[in-house]
């Protein structure tokens, strides 16, 4: 890709749209190489600074669509850090970026321009996949919500090509069993549905071994969000940059999850900067 990269705790960031990251994605889809895609958000960050092998996938991915409002705030508030600046402006900047990102979430996308969730990115895949043709394989999640995702997807775009899928666990025992049906159903495109960095530590990992796989992506969460199975906050919320505190809301277990990403998130970004 020659996007324009933009580098956070180590991560190369493609600097796209929704629209042109799905443009993408349909043309590595289409192409003679087997690729793949990676959605980090704020936690997967986190992540990613404790594992260097981790670190290194992300950046072998095509593309790494900036997936959470923490990823936009960061890009901006790095923008406007001088590396001679004290350590109090630095700090000072950062929560004054932080609480005019929250009143005023344009004020955050003057780096990366746009938040592409892997929920939004699968979707806008599926339907451009239907005119070219294009086959799936929807990997991961439980049977249940694996076979509404299906039935969902085929409902929301009639003629979309699903040919397999299947709720094995990525567990080293189970791969054997993944590849093969994946193989036999001839699928141009794999969404995985593990979670970081299982997803995409499998994708590394297998990819090579899928004889038809032209494009994986791991879509983390997304199975239970098309399925239906959680729901999604309004569109008011997801502009705002706000989904985070409906999750919270409807999931109270998710208490720690929001914690790295609402507050240690921003503290390892000043930290490390000053």
């Amino acid at each position: 890709m020659q996007e324009e990269k933009i580098k956070i705790l180590g991560v190369k960031f493609d600097n796209i749209n929704l629209e042109k990251a799905a443009t993408i994605a349909i043309k590595l889809a289409k192409g003679n190489s087997q690729e793949y895609i990676a959605t980090p958000n704020p936690e997967i960050l986190l992540q990613a600074i404790k594992d260097p092998k981790f670190l290194e996938i992300l950046n072998k991915s095509a593309l790494n669509i900036p997936d959470g409002t923490g990823i936009l705030w960061a890009s901006s508030y790095l923008s406007k850090i001088k590396s001679n600046s004290s350590k109090a402006t630095k700090t000072l900047k950062a929560f004054q970026t932080l609480f005019i990102g929250l009143i005023k979430p344009k004020s955050i996308r003057n780096i990366l321009k746009e938040r592409v969730t892997g929920v939004d990115l699968m979707l806008e895949i599926c339907k451009k996949s239907v005119n070219e043709n294009l086959k799936i394989f929807l990997l991961g999640s439980s049977e249940k919500i694996g076979e509404k995702t299906k039935q969902h997807l085929e409902e929301k775009y009639p003629n979309i090509k699903i040919v397999g899928r299947l709720s094995k666990s990525p567990k080293e025992e189970d791969e054997k069993e993944i590849i093969e049906k994946i193989n036999l159903s001839n699928a141009d495109i794999l969404f995985i549905a593990y979670g970081a960095p299982k997803q995409e530590f499998w994708i590394a990992k297998n990819l090579k071994k899928l004889t038809s796989i032209k494009l994986a992506i791991g879509v983390g969460g997304a199975f239970d969000i098309i399925s239906g199975t959680k729901k999604r906050a309004p569109m008011i919320f997801r502009k705002a940059g706000l989904e985070w505190l409906i999750r919270l809301i409807q999931e109270p277990k998710r208490t720690k999850r929001i914690w790295n990403a609402t507050v240690k998130f921003p503290y390892e970004i000043i930290k490390r900067k000053q």
